[in-house]
Parts: structure tokens; sequence; C-alpha cells
């Protein structure tokens, strides 16, 4: 199994011979102007709330590559009446897909499609495949809900770590002992000026915190 980052909270995990794309926001993001995003082609596309920093590209790949989308119901919803067909889910459920399980867990946020349509609540997932479990946090703040998924043997989280929309390194510090998972895969940060992070300090501080913490460069492949 292996992990791509394109800036912000997009990533794709290759896993069982399929590519799932999470929250697809690239063209719009001036540090991610080399990824063709049609070059991508990406089986499934999972979306964790309906902001546009998580869906701006989301039609455009869908059509592109005919990935099947995996969201909460209402983003769902909003994607058939343009004609795209989704796996609708909503907190709390599982569903078994032909690359593993997925879980949609609670995450704190708020979610409003580009259009104004709601976009439900937003989410994070649990993934189980290839042998691995990784947890998806999505936007989020820090949770006690979070103390849910301490049994569930995680291999890697991806966590928001940019602070003033999410939770900030601290609370992601806190989160990895909620979690019980110590290797971490930061997301959310750099993109706007409030999220730009210090990735020196940043890593300093997760490696005093004992977490193995990855801070990928655009375009850079990692395995997990």
């Amino acid at each position: 199994m292996k992990t791509t980052y394109y800036g912000q909270s997009t990533i794709m995990i290759e896993t069982e011979g399929m590519k799932l794309l999470f929250d697809p926001f690239i063209t719009p993001n001036p540090a991610a102007k080399d990824i063709d995003i049609h070059s991508l082609q990406p089986d499934y596309i999972l979306v964790s709330h309906g902001h546009g920093d998580h869906v701006a590209d989301l039609v455009a790949i869908q059509k592109s590559s005919g990935a099947k989308v995996i969201c909460i119901a209402e983003i769902a919803d909003w994607l058939g009446k343009q004609g795209i067909k989704a796996h609708g889910m909503n907190i709390g459920g599982g569903f078994n897909f032909d690359f593993g399980r997925v879980k949609m867990v609670n995450a704190v946020h708020s979610s409003t499609l580009p259009d104004g349509s709601p976009g439900g609540n937003p989410a994070g997932f649990v993934l189980d495949s290839g042998g691995k479990k990784i947890y998806f946090a999505g936007d989020t703040a820090l949770t006690y809900d979070m103390k849910l998924l301490e049994d569930e043997n995680l291999d890697w989280a991806f966590l928001p770590i940019g602070d003033n929309y999410t939770m900030g390194v601290d609370d992601a510090i806190k989160a990895t002992d909620f979690i019980n998972c110590k290797n971490v895969i930061g997301i959310h940060y750099d993109t706007f000026p409030v999220i730009v992070i210090g990735k020196d300090e940043v890593t300093e501080k997760f490696i005093k915190a004992g977490i193995n913490i990855k801070l990928p460069a655009i375009g850079e492949t990692i395995d997990l």
C-alpha cells in the first residue's frame, strides 16, 4: 500500500490494485499547479465534506475517470442531480467494497457545498484494506469521539494540522493518544496564509511526542 500527497487534504491511496482519491482540491491550489488531474484516474473518490477546498475537482475527476464516489448521503444526492451516481453513507456506517471496508466516522466541522447546498455532516473514514487500517480524519477539531478508534489497531492516520479551520499541531498530537496511532501524515496546512506552518518546528514537536510524522511534498509518494 502506498499514498501520494497532492496538497491540502488531497491524497491518493493505492491498495488491492485500486486507486482511492480523497478530497480532490488541486486545480485551485497554486502549489499543485504541476498536477494534471485527468492523469490521476482513480477508481474511487472519497469525500469527507462539502467545502470547496475538498470538492473543487470532484466532478471533473469523476467524469474523466468514471470513479465511484463514496460520501455522506447529502453529497451523494447533490452529485445525483449532476448525473453522478455515488455511494452514500452516514456516520457510524460501514460497507465492504472490492478493495476493502470503509467505515464513516464522526468529524467536528461544518459542511456546505460550493453552490450553497447542504453538505450533511462532515466525516472521517477508517479504511481496512491490504492488511492495513488507515484513518483519514478529514477536517475536524479534536474530539473525544476519536477515543472510539483506539482499539482499531490503526497503522496510519492522516490528521489535519493547520489550525484555524481544524485542529492544530498540539491537538493533533493529543489525537494520536486518543486513536492509539503513532504514525501520522499531516494534511490541511500551508494552502492558505492562516494555515501556514513551520515544518521544522512541527516535525520537532511530533518527534518529541514519540510520533512518526510525515509531511510529504506535493507529488511525493510514501509506502504505508
